[in-house]
Order: C-alpha cells, then sequence, then structure tokens
C-alpha cells in the first residue's frame, strides 16, 4: 500500500516537473498576420516624400496628401500632413475607383489603363481648377509609371455629395478612379491648393 502511494506521489510530481517545463517552452508560431499600422505607413511615406521633394523645388516641400487604400474607404484615410511641422493636420474620407474592388473585403487591385475605372498608386502632382460635372475639381499629373495616364483618363480630384463626412460602419460609394471626396472635406483641401504657390503632392498607396 505504502509503496502504491509512493509511486503515485512520483508519478505526480513528474508530471508537475513536465508541466513547469512545458510553461517555460516558447509558444507555438501562430499563422496569425501583423496588425496593420497606418500610423507607420504614414509615417513611411512622408519620409519618402520628403526625399523625392529634396530632390527639387518645383513642388510644395511644406504640405503634401496621403491617401491609405488599405484602410477601408468607410473610414478616414485622406491625410492633410504638415511636412514642416511634422503633423498630421486633417482627415477625411476618399472613395476609390468601381473599377478596383475584387469582391474580396480588404482587397484592392489598380490599374493606370484607360477605361479601367481603376484607381492608380503612385504620386501626382495637383494642377489647376477648372469647373466640370461635378463642379470645381482639380487636374491631377500622375508622376510614376503606375499613374502616368491620370491626366488622359480623366482622373481628377474631386467633391461628390453622396460621399458621406463622418466615418461610416459599410463602405462609401465608388468613383470611375478618381479621389472623391465629401463636399465639407474638399472646401478645407481647395483653401489649402489655391493658397499654395507650387503644386501639392498626392501621394495614393496601399
Amino acid at each position: 500500500m505504502k509503496k502504491n502511494i509512493f509511486i503515485l506521489l512520483l508519478t505526480g510530481f513528474s508530471c508537475l516537473i513536465l508541466a513547469c517545463r512545458n510553461n517555460n517552452e516558447k509558444p507555438l508560431k501562430t499563422n496569425s498576420k501583423p496588425v496593420y499600422s497606418y500610423e507607420e505607413k504614414l509615417k513611411s511615406e512622408v519620409t519618402e516624400i520628403r526625399r523625392f521633394l529634396g530632390k527639387t523645388s518645383k513642388y510644395n516641400s511644406d504640405i503634401a496628401f496621403f491617401l491609405d487604400m488599405k484602410i477601408e474607404s468607410g473610414k478616414n484615410r485622406f491625410f492633410i500632413y504638415d511636412l514642416k511641422h511634422h503633423k498630421l493636420i486633417d482627415k477625411g474620407l476618399v472613395g476609390h475607383g468601381s473599377g478596383s474592388e475584387t469582391g474580396i473585403e480588404g482587397k484592392l487591385r489598380f490599374s493606370n489603363t484607360k477605361g479601367s475605372n481603376c484607381s492608380s498608386l503612385g504620386k501626382y502632382a495637383i494642377g489647376s481648377s477648372y469647373s466640370g460635372r461635378f463642379g470645381k475639381a482639380y487636374k491631377l499629373y500622375g508622376l510614376d509609371k503606375t499613374n502616368s495616364n491620370a491626366f488622359d483618363r480623366n482622373v481628377v480630384l474631386h467633391k461628390y455629395e453622396d460621399v458621406p463626412f463622418e466615418e461610416q460602419l459599410y463602405p462609401i460609394c465608388n468613383s470611375l478612379g478618381c479621389p472623391m471626396v465629401n463636399e465639407k472635406f474638399f472646401s478645407v483641401l481647395e483653401r489649402t491648393i489655391d493658397n499654395s504657390e507650387k503644386k501639392i503632392i498626392l501621394v495614393m498607396y496601399y
């Protein structure tokens, strides 16, 4: 009887040691994806634009617009950034091209092809304004291979009454490839653009 009790105690002690060892082992790796940080991505894009603007005097080096298309359209993803004082000034909603929809949540495609109705990634120079279908709008000139056809595609920065001002739980309406914003937010952009002596750079990234 005493022998059996001793064996049970010994077995339990061995299990305890094994449990302690397991607790000290490194956790198993999982396949979970890292959480996307728009702040870190914005910081990286700001650094790239500062480097680009440091090589030319053609554009405004104090302020730039950043569009993070990795963020869902119902959330603020159009950022006005003060490059001179290193701070975010304002942000708002922006629609993407209907052709960029893939049917997969959180997944977009991009194209520089005419008639694709897709948004195009890359750097843009914001040109002069004109009065068009949606009222006042700004011409966009693609500065990269990925958006070089922007002007010929009539991709412009414009407002649209159906784009909400506040963040939404669901995706907002799409454009035909243009960065399309709320009327109230457009007025903020308008003041910034019209008061700039040099062209402002707009960056669309993913």
